[in-house]
């Protein structure tokens, strides 16, 4: 009932404008910041890991802000789920499509970290061009009739559930379609490698380099960054990475975190600190949560 009661209020808000939208999601995403004990301090934990340089103070501020854009990106995805395909375009505007034309050849595979706007970029390519994606089946039926529905709504996507493994996956990017993928989550230690993250030790997904090795695809990094105020969304194509896979799986795993860290230190805030990121530990190491 309570979820359905939220998406029904997102639902109504997705009619009102982003300058709107965004100081009510800020103001939202504070009231959960003082309510939401537990996930406050998984947020903490993973700021107080990889930010040791910060003074509390400044780590309370980031947590804060990071509880804001969070806020505000989950009422902005009404318009993602319900708003007019115009609407999405314009807001989520694209920079940098001459990296991922220059190389549209070939098999792709768009590397694209859990950053708030994840689902504007990732919805944003749909409403133009057919990709190949995967997503995770929600608990909740009717939450996961909304995100399926948002995901499908523009140009049918090959999607697949995370069960169906590889192989369907490595069918359609050899069949040309752009793979949006991201795999920057800890899910235990299966076809994960421990890497550092800011320095960290980190159950790292290898499968970036195993499913470039496959199927020959190259990567091109896709970072969406929420914008200040009303200004909607930029979802930024990088450079194709040479040299990638190297067949060394574990400095290829490497060479992702590093990428990311970069990016999240350019938006320390917009990162989705809410995820236990460091919840797999090497054996013998004491647990962060």
């Amino acid at each position: 009932m309570m979820t359905r009661l939220g998406l029904g209020l997102i639902w109504l808000l997705h009619w009102l404008p982003l300058s709107l939208l965004a100081p009510l999601g800020r103001t939202a995403g504070l009231l959960l910041y003082a309510l939401a004990a537990e996930r406050r301090r998984v947020v903490l934990t993973n700021l107080r890991v990889c930010f040791p340089e910060l003074r509390e103070q400044q780590l309370v501020q980031l947590a804060r802000n990071h509880f804001a854009v969070f806020m505000r990106s989950l009422l902005e995805h009404g318009i993602l789920w319900w708003g007019s395909r115009e609407r999405v375009l314009d807001m989520v505007r694209i920079e940098g499509l001459e990296h991922w034309q220059s190389v549209a050849n070939r098999p792709v595979i768009f590397l694209a970290p859990h950053f708030v706007g994840l689902d504007m970029g990732g919805i944003r390519i749909g409403a133009e061009y057919r990709v190949v994606s995967v997503y995770s089946k929600q608990k909740n039926p009717a939450f996961d009739a909304v995100l399926y529905h948002g995901r499908t709504r523009f140009v049918m996507p090959d999607l697949y559930s995370r069960q169906d493994g590889i192989r369907p996956v490595a069918k359609a990017i050899k069949k040309g379609l752009p793979f949006y993928y991201l795999p920057d989550m800890d899910f235990g230690e299966r076809d994960s490698i421990f890497v550092p993250f800011f320095g960290v030790t980190a159950a790292t997904i290898t499968g970036l380099a195993r499913i470039a090795a496959l199927t020959g695809a190259v990567v091109v990094p896709a970072v969406t960054t929420q914008l200040p105020g009303g200004a909607g969304y930029r979802l930024r194509f990088y450079p194709a990475w040479d040299h990638y896979p190297s067949g060394d799986l574990a400095a290829d795993t490497r060479r992702m975190n590093a990428f990311i860290e970069e990016r999240v230190r350019e938006m320390p805030e917009q990162y989705y600190w809410l995820h236990k990121r460091f919840k797999t530990r090497p054996p013998g190491e004491q647990r962060f949560y």
